[in-house]
């Protein structure tokens, strides 16, 4: 492609731009594990609860509410471009909540994928819920998807998922807790992943010097756990300040 990128280190690049187009010029059928946490369309003038102190709900202008019929255009749009990108082998994970994650499913299959699990993510220490009108939200989705070819069989680490697990089958609902906060010592982002979460994803689905993607990067939890992991890495980052703590994560991560 011809777009350089914003930050580049021996296996790792990272670009600034719009997802929509960087996507496009990358290499087809070249990817072999995508990991995308999409914006969730939350932010809509409204609170919430942030280390014990009311704020607003408002992240930025990517996270604007959308309709649902622009939402799901939005999720089908990319999905496809990504399917594009993956090796006929390869898997998609897509993290959310209930503001996305039902047309994120919808659009997954539409779009030609097979769903291979659906994670719970249960957060061990959520925020309290400040309208006391409803549960307190405490769980994200997590997809696993593939392209829907009968032939063609996924890497899972099967064994070294049993193997973290007590020497038993891991299921499908995972516990821990948010962020911590040592995790964000270069910056915030607002819906950053704990390393923990990406460390379990990209040892299940993916081997050294896989080649991974995050079209989403936000402040680069991925990218930083692919440094760990030895495999390559390429984020795709819109806003320039979130590039730069992930750029300080990533390179302060020792191998």
């Amino acid at each position: 492609m011809n777009k350089q990128p914003y930050y580049s280190e021996e296996n790792i690049d990272l670009y600034c731009g719009d997802s929509f187009n960087i996507l496009k010029k990358l290499e087809e059928k070249s990817v072999d594990l995508i990991f995308a946490d999409p914006p969730y369309f939350l932010s809509s003038n409204g609170i919430t609860n942030s280390g014990g102190k009311m704020v607003s709900v408002n992240k930025g202008d990517w996270d604007t509410s959308l309709t649902f019929k622009e939402k799901h255009k939005y999720n089908r749009k990319w999905l496809r471009l990504c399917k594009n990108l993956m090796k006929d082998d390869g898997t998609i994970w897509v993290s959310g909540t209930l503001h996305n994650i039902y047309s994120i499913g919808f659009a997954l299959e539409e779009e030609g994928f097979k769903i291979l699990n659906n994670i719970t993510w249960q957060k061990t220490n959520p925020p309290p819920n400040l309208g006391c009108r409803n549960f307190t939200h405490s769980t994200e989705t997590v997809i696993w998807a593939k392209k829907d070819l009968k032939k063609v069989k996924h890497y899972f680490n099967y064994e070294e998922m049993k193997k973290v697990n007590n020497n038993k089958q891991m299921k499908d609902v995972w516990s821990g807790s948010l962020t911590k906060k040592s995790e964000k010592s270069y910056g915030k982002h607002p819906t950053q992943k704990p390393l923990y979460l990406l460390r379990r994803i990209i040892t299940a689905s993916s081997k050294i010097d896989s080649i991974v993607l995050d079209p989403f990067l936000g402040s680069g939890t991925t990218g930083v756990v692919c440094k760990e992991l030895n495999r390559k890495f390429i984020g795709i980052e819109l806003e320039e300040n979130y590039l730069e703590i992930a750029k300080k994560r990533i390179e302060n991560t020792e191998i």
